[in-house]
């Protein structure tokens, strides 16, 4: 469908788990929907996904992969790429892609872009990331509980997250690196629970094979057999800041403002998930997704109700 004129209902940018729960639920909701996404999802470098009731275990691709058959079966058309802008226009909006220069009509957009993490510039890291390197203790936690767990500080705060990691695991290393020596009280919080601190600023990951090992603090290398950190969100969320959605600020950046039912101070331009929601894992974006698209669908709904009066008006 190149430089359509056909107006569809919906347009979702995105097809993580957010953006095809908000599709699944207006496709089975007789909703003209497009889902456009470029095929990149944060979580793609996991091989499993874990806390998610009744996919527990499951490879995250894979819930996608099944997502997408649910919503072909309901009449949702998929498309692969980048959208490059959104433009509203004519009590629509309209998306661009980017290359293709192709061009879809809806009568709402639904932004579920995701975010990307910033990892620190620390040699290993990077390749490591998904598999000995990870973030959430919730998700990963349960199977490294018999593993010496390293956790390498990307703030002052970071000693928070081998204190909850110490409720999987027995031993717990903390790499204060850069940041120093913690100061008193949380050292004695740390050392009261059995984390060892390790002082020294961190040169790399050691790595046997494709295995993690340890970490290299230069004078000495700390065996570890997985590593946990935190990163740097980044939300792709250019397309709504482009179309002049407004922004606030909190202590882990600059997100879009939603309201309780997922727009944005942008008339018919809807967001959910990871770009505007830091704590969106994949139940949570199940759920908003769900939430959202229900709400758009009632947005519709209202404007289909005036236009049957108007035309019935028009009538005589």
């Amino acid at each position: 469908m190149e430089n359509s004129t056909e107006t569809v209902d919906v347009i979702v940018v995105g097809g993580g788990s957010a953006g095809l729960s908000a599709a699944l639920l207006l496709s089975r909701a007789r909703r003209r929907v497009i889902v456009v996404d470029d095929g990149r999802p944060r979580n793609a470098s996991a091989a499993h996904m874990h806390g998610v009731l009744g996919h527990d275990g499951l490879p995250p691709r894979r819930l996608l992969e099944l997502g997408r058959a649910e919503i072909a079966g309901y009449g949702g058309r998929f498309e692969r790429g980048t959208v490059s802008a959104l433009t509203v226009r004519d009590d629509a909006v309209e998306v661009s892609m980017t290359l293709t220069g192709t061009r879809f009509r809806a009568r709402r957009a639904l932004v579920a872009t995701g975010l990307s993490d910033d990892l620190p510039d620390i040699p290993g890291l990077r390749d490591q990331w998904g598999r000995g390197v990870v973030v959430c203790p919730y998700c990963d936690g349960w199977e490294h509980r018999l593993d010496v767990v390293g956790v390498i500080a990307t703030s002052p705060r970071s000693v928070d997250q081998a204190q909850l990691l110490r409720q999987w695991a027995e031993r717990v290393v903390y790499f204060p690196g850069a940041f120093g020596e913690p100061d008193p009280e949380d050292a004695a919080a740390l050392a009261d629970r059995g984390i060892r601190i390790e002082l020294g600023d961190v040169a790399g990951l050691r790595i046997d094979g494709d295995r993690l090992t340890g970490v290299d603090l230069g004078d000495r290398t700390v065996s570890v057999g997985v590593i946990f950190i935190g990163t740097r969100l980044r939300p792709h969320d250019s397309l709504l800041r482009a179309v002049g959605a407004t922004a606030t600020e909190d202590e882990t950046g600059s997100w879009i403002t939603i309201d309780d039912d997922g727009q944005t101070s942008v008339r018919g331009v809807y967001a959910v998930g990871n770009v505007v929601n830091p704590r969106s894992n994949v139940s949570v974006s199940l759920g908003l997704g769900t939430l959202v698209g229900g709400s758009i669908n009632l947005d519709l709904l209202a404007d289909d109700i005036a236009q049957a009066g108007r035309a019935k008006r028009r009538a005589g």
